[in-house]
Order: C-alpha cells, then structure tokens, then sequence
C-alpha cells in the first residue's frame, strides 16, 4: 500500500506515529497552522445596504470587481512561484 506496510490500513502508520510521539507534541502537527480563522475580504460602502436601495447593480460591479483583482493576485502569484522570479 501507498505510504503504509503491507496488511495494515492507509493511515496506521501515521497514527502510530503520532502516538509514539503524543507526549512531546508541542503545537498543530500540520504546518503549524495557527489557531482561530481570518476573515474573508469584504469591500466598504459609504451608505448600508437597504431593501430599496437603488444601486445595487452599482454594489454588485464593485464587488465583482474586488473579486477579480484578488483572482489576479492568486494567479500571478502562481505564475511568479513558477518563474521563480518575485512580484
């Protein structure tokens, strides 16, 4: 099997890893990852969004806007990543 010994399921060896190492475990196992989440991007209005609100199409063009900048940022870094050259 991929990554485990012969007989034992995919993921033994991983357990029995992490349980011959549990007592000096210090933080996440995975990356480190930090605990708690972030917020995801919002974009600011000058007025509150109301029922009767006549430039929603106004909103809506910003938001889509804001979107594809970000979609641009992710994907230029990818290209940068794999030029190895920096933005």
């Amino acid at each position: 099997m991929a990554g485990g010994e012969s007989g034992q399921g995919l993921y033994e060896h991983l357990y029995k890893r992490f349980f011959e190492n549990r007592g000096d475990h210090q933080g996440y196992d995975f990356q480190h990852a930090p605990g708690g989440s972030s917020a995801p991007p919002s974009v600011a209005f000058a007025q509150k969004l109301r029922w009767w609100t006549w430039d929603r199409w106004q909103r809506r063009k910003r938001i889509l806007a804001e979107r594809d900048r970000l979609q641009r940022d992710i994907v230029s870094m990818r290209r940068n990543s794999e030029t190895g050259s920096k933005p």
